[in-house]
């Protein structure tokens, strides 16, 4: 068509800039995250004010599935790249007003995560796999902070050991879930030449100790992931005597445990 001919093709566009408060909090939270934080943020202020109002935009902040859509890279385990990810998420808390519940990074710092917790009391899930920096002190201040935690995944945290277990149990007692996924240390080829060598050589290897630090602290949990721990049949009995209303454990790789120690302890949690 020739736009000669229909000169109000030029005049009819839509004026987004006119859309009512209610409509831009809608269409924005049904935005991708990327797209809202290099897009509608920046664009003016009644936009940036849609985006702060969603409760669907500001009580979460999930970078999982960027991470799950791309191939792990040795860039992650760079300060660089932990000062994007803190960048991130001190944004988020600022632009949430405290209303952030859910809270899913990798490779934050332990600076930018007690920002977070003294900030967000509220929060129920977190998720700070990879987080190389992040240790028993900075955990056992998040739970303190945080207190309605029901969901916390602590995989690949070499700083955070079986010291601070106990602490997280008693500062988040409706804690159900937890992730505590270890490195495939029996063939650690896969993360070399990606992951640092001092941070694999640096994985704790106090499984049984945190076996029983779970066991005694934290007996509300329903869901247990411990892919690739090295504990003992001892260990899990621990868990299992401890944890008693336990519907899922994922032992994948638990290379120390047999057939039979797996066996006897199914009684303990059916």
């Amino acid at each position: 068509m020739n736009i000669e001919e229909n000169p109000t093709e030029l005049t009819h566009s839509p004026d987004w800039a006119g859309l009512i408060h209610e409509c831009l909090i809608n269409i924005f939270s049904r935005l991708p995250l990327e797209d809202r934080w290099k897009g509608a943020l920046l664009v003016c202020k009644p936009w940036l004010e849609a985006c702060k109002d969603s409760p669907f935009i500001n009580n979460s902040l999930d970078l999982e599935p960027y991470f799950k859509s791309y191939t792990e890279s040795a860039h992650w385990w760079s300060t660089e790249f932990e000062s994007k990810i803190d960048a991130i998420l001190i944004s988020a808390v600022n632009l949430s007003d405290g209303l952030l519940k859910r809270i899913r990074v990798r490779h934050c710092s332990d600076h930018a995560l007690i920002y977070a917790a003294q900030r967000c009391p509220k929060l129920e899930v977190l998720s700070i796999k990879s987080s190389q920096s992040v240790s028993d002190a900075t955990m056992m201040e998040v739970t303190k902070r945080c207190p309605m935690l029901k969901e916390l995944d602590i995989s690949f945290c070499h700083k955070i050991s079986y010291k601070s277990l106990p602490t997280i149990g008693r500062n988040c007692p409706h804690l159900e879930v937890l992730k505590r996924n270890f490195m495939n240390l029996q063939d650690s080829s896969q993360h070399r030449g990606i992951v640092p060598n001092e941070y694999i050589d640096a994985c704790p290897q106090d499984f049984d100790s945190e076996a029983a630090a779970i066991a005694g602290s934290m007996p509300n949990l329903l869901s247990l992931d411990l892919m690739f721990s090295g504990l003992s049949g001892e260990g899990l009995a621990l868990i299992s005597k401890g944890c008693i209303n336990l519907d899922v454990m994922d032992l994948r790789g638990c290379h120390n445990l047999t057939t039979q120690d797996i066996i006897t302890v199914l009684p303990l949690v059916m």
